[in-house]
Protein backbone atom coordinates (compact mmCIF):
# COMPACT_ATOMS: atom_id res chain seq x y z
CA UNK A 1 0.00 0.00 0.00
CA UNK A 2 1.53 3.29 -1.15
CA UNK A 3 0.40 5.55 1.38
CA UNK A 4 1.88 9.07 3.20
CA UNK A 5 2.98 7.56 6.61
CA UNK A 6 4.48 9.43 9.96
CA UNK A 7 6.86 7.83 12.16
CA UNK A 8 5.66 7.85 15.97
CA UNK A 9 8.28 6.73 18.90
CA UNK A 10 7.20 4.65 21.98
CA UNK A 11 9.77 4.84 24.50
CA UNK A 12 10.03 1.60 26.44
CA UNK A 13 7.35 1.60 29.08
CA UNK A 14 5.78 4.47 28.02
CA UNK A 15 2.14 4.96 27.69
CA UNK A 16 2.24 7.59 25.10
CA UNK A 17 3.98 8.53 22.26
CA UNK A 18 7.10 10.87 22.62
CA UNK A 19 7.73 12.14 19.26
CA UNK A 20 6.06 11.69 15.89
CA UNK A 21 8.20 12.79 12.82
CA UNK A 22 7.67 12.96 8.81
CA UNK A 23 10.58 11.33 7.69
CA UNK A 24 12.83 8.11 9.32
CA UNK A 25 16.10 9.73 9.28
CA UNK A 26 14.33 12.74 11.58
CA UNK A 27 13.37 10.53 13.91
CA UNK A 28 16.46 8.63 14.00
CA UNK A 29 18.42 11.63 14.75
CA UNK A 30 16.26 12.69 17.82
CA UNK A 31 16.28 9.12 19.08
CA UNK A 32 20.11 9.08 18.95
CA UNK A 33 20.28 12.82 20.33
CA UNK A 34 18.47 11.35 23.52
CA UNK A 35 19.67 8.45 23.67
CA UNK A 36 16.35 6.52 23.83
CA UNK A 37 14.88 2.95 23.96
CA UNK A 38 12.22 2.07 22.33
CA UNK A 39 9.80 1.40 19.28
CA UNK A 40 9.40 3.60 16.51
CA UNK A 41 6.45 2.82 13.97
CA UNK A 42 5.71 3.78 10.64
CA UNK A 43 1.72 4.98 10.35
CA UNK A 44 -0.60 5.58 7.82
CA UNK A 45 -2.22 8.96 8.15
CA UNK A 46 -6.20 9.49 7.57
CA UNK A 47 -7.04 5.79 8.74
CA UNK A 48 -6.91 3.78 11.52
CA UNK A 49 -4.62 0.68 11.63
CA UNK A 50 -7.46 -1.55 12.23
CA UNK A 51 -8.72 -0.54 8.54
CA UNK A 52 -5.53 -0.16 7.04
CA UNK A 53 -4.52 -3.96 7.95
CA UNK A 54 -7.92 -5.51 6.69
CA UNK A 55 -7.61 -3.27 3.44
CA UNK A 56 -4.02 -4.35 3.00
CA UNK A 57 -4.93 -7.62 3.20
CA UNK A 58 -3.13 -8.19 6.81
CA UNK A 59 -5.80 -8.97 8.89
CA UNK A 60 -9.36 -10.88 8.65
CA UNK A 61 -11.62 -10.53 12.01
CA UNK A 62 -12.46 -13.67 12.99
CA UNK A 63 -14.02 -13.51 16.50
CA UNK A 64 -16.81 -11.28 17.89
CA UNK A 65 -14.29 -9.23 20.05
CA UNK A 66 -12.53 -8.21 16.56
CA UNK A 67 -15.15 -5.98 16.35
CA UNK A 68 -15.32 -4.13 19.64
CA UNK A 69 -14.45 -0.57 19.83
CA UNK A 70 -11.58 -2.09 22.79
CA UNK A 71 -10.02 -4.28 20.26
CA UNK A 72 -10.28 -1.99 17.04
CA UNK A 73 -8.95 1.13 19.41
CA UNK A 74 -5.54 -1.03 20.78
CA UNK A 75 -5.24 -2.91 17.19
CA UNK A 76 -1.76 -2.94 15.84
CA UNK A 77 0.35 -5.39 13.63
CA UNK A 78 3.29 -6.49 12.68
CA UNK A 79 2.66 -5.64 8.91
CA UNK A 80 4.06 -1.80 10.11
CA UNK A 81 7.44 -1.06 9.84
CA UNK A 82 9.45 -0.46 13.08
CA UNK A 83 12.58 -0.06 14.26
CA UNK A 84 13.88 -1.03 17.89
CA UNK A 85 16.40 0.91 19.60
CA UNK A 86 18.75 0.73 22.44
CA UNK A 87 20.55 3.79 23.98
CA UNK A 88 19.51 5.73 20.69
CA UNK A 89 21.19 3.24 18.42
CA UNK A 90 18.86 1.19 16.07
CA UNK A 91 19.42 -2.66 17.37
Amino acid sequence: MNQEIVWVFHGMNSRFSGGIFTTLPLAEDWIAKHRLTGLLTAYPLDTGIYDWAIAGGLFEPKKPEHDSPNFIGGFTTAGQEHQHYEDGKRS
